[in-house]
């Protein structure tokens, strides 16, 4: 395993400290083994991106979404990168955008549970401002597109999420339950933040 609570520590101690939450989530066998199969090098965790572009919240599409489904875009460290370069690379490979980093919101622990095997995962949440990028991501194999949306856009999201039977799209849709009260919106004043220029 990677990602060390020393690492979060000081994630923690430069964004704040983050809510902590728990979910257990029902999943297939075939979901099951295709979460452990993204689990490189002993991998199990996304940093999740809430990146506000004013008063909009950028969000992507992987290709097997259904039309008018997107969500936060969110990917993994690598073993042995730092966590911010890391955050900052993804984003960029995802969005084609550089970010300001403002606040840790929400740490989780999920459980995937199937009927004789389970898998663990866990989701790191920050809220982030949009600096410059023209949404020309470079991570084609895995995002269809990406765009901005209204924050209660979410919620037409989240229906889309849990009329799915994915148990990745239902883990979703909680995070984002879990995450809405946590945000401050622009408008709503700024958090401190590191930049990648």
């Amino acid at each position: 395993m990677y990602l060390s609570e020393e690492e979060l520590t000081q994630l923690a101690d430069r964004f704040g400290e983050p809510t902590r939450q728990s979910f257990r989530v029902p999943a297939s066998p075939e979901e099951i083994e295709f979460i452990k199969s993204t689990r490189r090098d002993g991998r199990y965790h996304d940093f999740t991106l809430y990146i506000f572009r004013d008063d909009k919240v950028i969000v992507n599409a992987k290709h097997f979404y259904p039309p008018g489904l997107y969500r936060a875009p969110s990917g993994g460290v690598n073993k042995g990168e730092d966590i911010i370069s890391g955050i900052m690379r993804e984003v960029m490979e995802e969005t084609g955008c550089t970010i300001e980093l403002q606040r840790f919101l929400l740490r989780t622990e999920v459980d995937f549970v199937g009927d004789s095997d389970h898998v663990k995962w866990r989701s790191f949440v920050l809220q982030a401002k949009y600096l410059a990028g023209d949404f020309r991501f470079t991570d084609h194999d895995e995002i269809r597109e990406v765009r901005l949306a209204p924050l209660e856009q979410f919620e037409q999201f989240s229906r889309l999420m849990l009329a799915s039977e994915r148990a990745g799209f239902h883990y979703r849709a909680a995070l984002h339950e879990a995450v809405a009260p946590l945000l401050i919106p622009p408008t709503a004043g700024h958090g401190p933040g590191v930049s990648t220029t």
